[in-house]
């Protein structure tokens, strides 16, 4: 296996890996407010997501940005709660080219956060290698491959419960969003007290 195959894979187990399950929340609250027919909209917030996590990945990785983890560990799902409130009280067909180039802004911004959390495990990686900019590239690659393997299942299953079941786009997102609200609470506190 090449260097940029042995970084993919290692990006994409890492978004995918349950054990990571702060980040696979928030792509999947961040989905949540979007209608199927909205996907490219999400596509968009995702690569902003990614675009955010790789510079901090980066800057992080050289050594230019260390931020204490236990901060860290509490903002990340600070930015989940953020999302999932922003989601309750919002609604996607209300969405005006403003607002949604906002939200692009707010998720390459919760990107920077998350891709601190990140960055210590990459960091560990690439202690051995001589230039991180490949291997950096293709870790990104592999995060941003997992993130859409997410958002297809996320789509598939709110295809299922909002077609074959027929419950409302609004009480879907009503549940996802207060699902990941509770779960970032917990996190939050997990944060706080460990």
């Amino acid at each position: 296996m090449s260097l940029f195959e042995t970084y993919l894979t290692l990006g994409f187990q890492h978004i995918a890996d349950l054990d990571a399950y702060d980040h696979l929340v928030f792509i999947v609250v961040l989905c949540a407010i979007y209608e199927i027919h909205q996907w490219r909209h999400i596509l968009v917030l995702v690569t902003a997501f990614t675009i955010g996590h790789s510079i901090t990945l980066a800057l992080a990785t050289l050594g230019w940005v260390i931020v204490p983890t236990d901060i860290v560990e509490f903002l990340i799902p600070l930015t989940i709660l953020l999302t999932a409130l922003f989601n309750i009280f919002e609604h996607a067909e209300n969405f005006t080219r403003p607002k949604m180039r906002r939200n692009y802004f707010i998720a390459l911004f919760f990107g920077l956060i998350h891709g601190m959390g990140f960055s210590n495990y990459l960091r560990a990686l690439l202690g051995e290698e001589e230039g991180i900019a490949a291997p950096l590239f293709a870790f990104n690659v592999g995060l941003e491959l997992g993130q859409l393997m997410i958002v297809a299942c996320i789509f598939a299953v709110a295809y299922v419960v909002l077609n074959i079941f027929k419950a409302q786009h609004r009480e879907w997102n009503l549940f996802v969003s207060g699902a990941a609200a509770g779960i970032s609470l917990i996190l939050m506190r997990q944060a706080v007290f460990w």
